[in-house]
């Protein structure tokens, strides 16, 4: 079976992609949200950020606080490293765990940090989506409710779309332009033959 991965920069729109490819009858691993869920149902990983960022990176109830996480690791490069290099193996294992056990003529893992954090070495082709920053970056402020810096801020976490499209292996457009599902159609179809 072959693992084939989507990733973009923020408001790039590859869960809109993503969610196409699952209209289509393919399984999808959104790697953000299961980071989610493991970063409080992995009890491993629990105790590692634990000692990486102190008590306070949970709630008395178990929970994520995410707002003193997010303000610890966006303003400081060396602690979002290390809370990646924390998080970044415990799910790409899931990924792969995750892969193995499904029953289809390939898969898609829908990843932030695809490229970034190495786990596109896993798949057999990865797919960059892009679109212009200046539309991105309306979308997430629209989507979060979020200021063009705050955005801007976010985006200098991640690697350029440049950076990104020297490693992918195909590139879908979603400039609103150019329509999405029959590139969406075409890589479907081209995964499909290699069966």
């Amino acid at each position: 079976m072959q693992k084939v991965g989507v990733t973009g920069g923020i408001g790039s729109g590859k869960t809109l992609i993503c969610r196409i490819f699952g209209v289509l009858g393919i399984p999808v691993f959104d790697a953000d949200r299961e980071a989610k869920r493991l970063m409080t149902g992995d009890l491993g990983l629990v105790a590692a950020i634990t000692d990486a960022f102190g008590d306070e990176a949970y709630s008395a109830n178990g929970s994520l606080n995410r707002a003193y996480l997010a303000e610890t690791v966006f303003n400081n490069e060396a602690a979002r490293k290390r809370l990646n290099e924390l998080v970044h193996p415990v799910v790409i294992r899931a990924g792969e765990e995750w892969a193995a056990a499904q029953h289809a003529p390939y898969t898609i893992k829908e990843a932030a940090l695809l490229f970034e954090s190495g786990s596109y070495k896993k798949n057999n082709y990865n797919i960059l989506v892009t679109a212009p920053e200046d539309l991105r970056i309306q979308r997430v402020m629209e989507r979060d409710g979020t200021t063009e810096r705050q955005v801007r801020a976010r985006m200098a976490s991640q690697w350029p779309e440049e950076k990104k499209a020297a490693f992918a292996d195909f590139i879908i457009t979603n400039d609103g332009i150019q329509a999405l599902i029959p590139q969406v159609r075409k890589l479907h179809d081209f995964f499909l033959q290699l069966r």
